[in-house]
């Protein structure tokens, strides 16, 4: 299996092409791939999704893909490294939230975003400031990263609904976007909270993670916020007020409290 290596933090690329140029293959970076225009098939870890016009795909390190095209198809490819996510000076924490969730969720991974008519035609308008950009890839990176950020909150109020149905109720890869999406905001993860939205109770939704995973709830939702506020320490952008504001914590002594 080819694997691509980016060392670079960000690039833009678009082009045409009426026959795929590259062989089933990973990569170490994060693609946003946006179609527009054409129509053919996107392979993504052996599932294979039909695009058309408009759609955008998101795509993270050592998945699988490649596309199958049908019709000439004018790709807009915009990479990104871990990297660039955690050490750049990104302007909005609130964007960011949008984009780790978009990442985080498999989900979002397989399918093609299906936006409403006004959000797609935002998310058209927001790629072409990107390709207005590219040019100067280097001197235009912060304003390039803060439109990405903006595009993932469209992306991530297009995602279906994680809504309790009895089927869903005990679907894990519901409950882990569920985890992901409420990180910042401590309420919602309470078992009790949980519980309702799943269709369950507090007795039951604990054990059923602990089973699944091995690892319990708390454990789980600890280590993942750890994990997010550590990757904002290490940026040097944030100061532990606006993390402790960021993640509804109660003041900077309670972020370090986490970390120790």
């Amino acid at each position: 299996m080819k694997q691509y290596k980016q060392f670079r933090s960000l690039i833009i690329a678009d082009f045409e092409a009426a026959e795929w140029p590259h062989p089933p293959h990973k990569h170490n970076h994060y693609e946003l791939i946006y179609t527009r225009q054409g129509t053919g098939t996107h392979y993504i870890n052996g599932n294979a999704i039909p695009y058309v016009n408009g759609n955008i795909f998101l795509i993270g390190p050592d998945e699988e893909h490649y596309f199958e095209i049908d019709s000439p198809t004018q790709f807009v490819f915009i990479k990104f490294t871990d990297v660039y996510i955690h050490h750049a000076s990104s302007g909005s924490s609130y964007g960011l939230r949008h984009l780790e969730y978009l990442i985080k969720s498999k989900e979002t991974h397989l399918s093609a975003f299906q936006l409403n008519n006004a959000d797609q035609h935002s998310a058209d308008a927001i790629i072409q400031v990107i390709l207005s950009l590219k040019q100067d890839t280097l001197s235009n990176e912060q304003l390039i990263w803060l439109q990405v950020l903006t595009l993932a909150a469209l992306l991530q109020r297009n995602m279906p609904e994680l809504k309790a149905t009895l089927h869903r109720s005990r679907d894990m890869q519901a409950l882990f976007c569920y985890l992901h999406k409420h990180i910042y905001t401590p309420y919602k993860l309470r078992s009790l909270v949980m519980a309702s939205h799943f269709n369950t109770t507090p007795d039951y939704i604990g054990p059923y993670f602990k089973r699944n995973t091995g690892i319990t709830l708390r454990n789980y939702i600890g280590n993942y916020r750890k994990s997010l506020i550590r990757q904002r320490m290490e940026s040097g952008n944030y100061s532990l007020k606006q993390i402790a504001a960021e993640f509804g914590l109660t003041d900077e002594s309670h972020v370090s409290k986490i970390m120790s």
